[in-house]
């Protein structure tokens, strides 16, 4: 907890983009990614959100935490409304003689409304190439109604629609690395010079990008918050989340694993959605096979 505050206060201490006007669980993660991820981007930023935890934690009516122009979209359609507004600046541009220079349009999202409600539209615009930056702020759950399970759930986390989810995780670096998109990442909250790498990279490239982080969710995953920092680097540290990014397709690691490598029950041990786990070796094995093949398919050890 105590390096949540210290980032946290890193962050507050620079100029926010969003500020401390929000309704977020103490010690929430994914406000502490999205103010880094603003921060890095800087005032000439267009932000689209769709619906999901950061949406509601920073703008209850009749207010905004953002101090960028903000819009609110649905759950489903957030990658569309970042398309039109690529195509009104386009139109602006024609039509002006102005010199001012572009603002970067970017579109957030949680797993839900990127691994699930809203993926049809987002693979459709990268298929278009716009020239977008997706933040997808992964919590492997739906975190804002209750932590039901979503398609970037965990394979046997438990969760209130499933006893222990079967199905594995959506791959959605490999689907965005299907449309040759120019730049893809991984991220951890855990490792915030690594995000705050990534955007800057991410603001330098145009086309579709996308970066996707690991913030765990206090209350969904059922951790205290003197674990959360924790837990959330030994995600990356085990290899089940390792930090990634895909340049024009070709692969860079952006931190190799520890030595030894942390098993992944390390992982699992302070986290109530997976308790049912610690006596079951066959359901742990097969955790730990992911992360094993994590290792062995990026390369991952030093």
């Amino acid at each position: 907890m105590l390096e949540l505050i210290m980032l946290h206060q890193t962050v507050v201490n620079n100029k926010m983009k969003l500020t401390n006007h929000h309704t977020a669980c103490l010690g929430c993660a994914q406000i502490v990614a999205a103010r880094l991820a603003i921060n890095q981007l800087g005032s000439n930023t267009i932000v689209v959100n769709s619906t999901g935890c950061l949406e509601v934690t920073t703008t209850a009516y009749p207010n905004s935490a953002w101090q960028v122009p903000w819009l609110h979209s649905t759950f489903a359609n957030a990658a569309p409304v970042g398309s039109g507004i690529i195509a009104a600046l386009d139109y602006l541009e024609k039509n002006s003689q102005s010199e001012k220079k572009r603002p970067i349009v970017v579109v957030q999202g949680g797993d839900g409304a990127t691994f699930d409600i809203g993926f049809g539209a987002l693979t459709a615009s990268w298929a278009r190439g716009d020239d977008l930056l997706y933040i997808c702020y992964d919590n492997e759950g739906y975190a804002n109604t209750g932590m039901q399970a979503s398609l970037s759930t965990p394979t046997q986390a438990k969760t209130p629609t499933s006893l222990n989810k079967h199905q594995n995780k959506r791959d959605m670096l490999a689907i965005a690395l299907a449309h040759n998109i120019p730049y893809i990442a991984q991220a951890n909250i855990a490792f915030p010079d690594d995000f705050k790498n990534k955007i800057a990279k991410a603001q330098k490239i145009k086309g579709p990008r996308y970066i996707q982080i690991l913030v765990p969710c206090l209350p969904g995953w059922k951790i205290k918050p003197g674990d959360q920092m924790l837990t959330a680097k030994l995600a990356s540290e085990t290899g089940l989340y390792p930090l990634l990014e895909f340049i024009n397709g070709q692969l860079n690691v952006s931190i190799k694993l520890p030595t030894p490598i942390p098993p992944v029950s390390d992982y699992i041990k302070n986290q109530g959605r997976y308790q049912h786990l610690l006596k079951n070796k066959s359901a742990l094995k097969q955790l730990q096979s992911l992360a094993d093949a994590n290792i062995e398919k990026y390369g991952l050890c030093k």
